[in-house]
Order: structure tokens, then sequence, then C-alpha cells
């Protein structure tokens, strides 16, 4: 039996080729602020400074946030290392993204 992986995992690693990725917190934060992110994936296992950070910030700056399940997971869809938060860029990736994690 092989192991199927979310959807979800699949359009990022898709966004990630078509280079409508922002991965590490000051980056994202940065884009938030400049309003070039359309959504911010945050990791289960980050830090509660790291989520309060990117909450309160994606919060004021009306950038929708959705939790998805580790770090490790949300690297490897990229193809890198570790990563705590992504934040998508193109709207087209952002709302399929949303949808698929909605479900």
């Amino acid at each position: 039996m092989s192991y199927q992986q979310p959807k979800w995992v699949s359009l990022l690693g898709l966004a990630a080729r078509a280079r409508q990725l922002v991965t590490g917190e000051e980056l994202v934060i940065k884009d938030v602020r400049h309003q070039s992110v359309r959504l911010v994936l945050l990791s289960n296992d980050a830090a509660e400074q790291t989520k309060k950070k990117i909450l309160d910030k994606c919060g004021y700056y009306s950038v929708p946030v959705r939790i998805v399940s580790d770090r490790a997971t949300l690297g490897a869809a990229i193809g890198k290392a570790e990563r705590v938060v992504v934040g998508i860029k193109d709207p087209g990736f952002a709302k399929k993204m949303t949808s698929l994690l909605d479900q």
C-alpha cells in the first residue's frame, strides 16, 4: 500500500516550482507588510512566540493564515529543509490552497 500525500502538499510543491512562495519568518513578515502575500501557511509545531508574531501580523494586514501539520511536511513539500512558515504570493494558488485546507 502506497502513502497518498494530501493534495495541498502537491499544490505547494507546484507553487514552489512556479516561484510563487516566500519562506522564512522574516521574509514572510516583510511580504505581509507589503501586501504581496495572499496566504500564509504556519506549521502546527512552530514556537508559540513565532505563532503569535505571524498571527498578529497577518491579522493586522488581513492576510489569511492556515495552520498545517508540521515543519517537516511543510519543508518536504517545497523540496527544502524544515520550514515553519510559508507565504503564497499568487492569488490563484492561494485560493486553491485555502479550499483544499478548508475541506
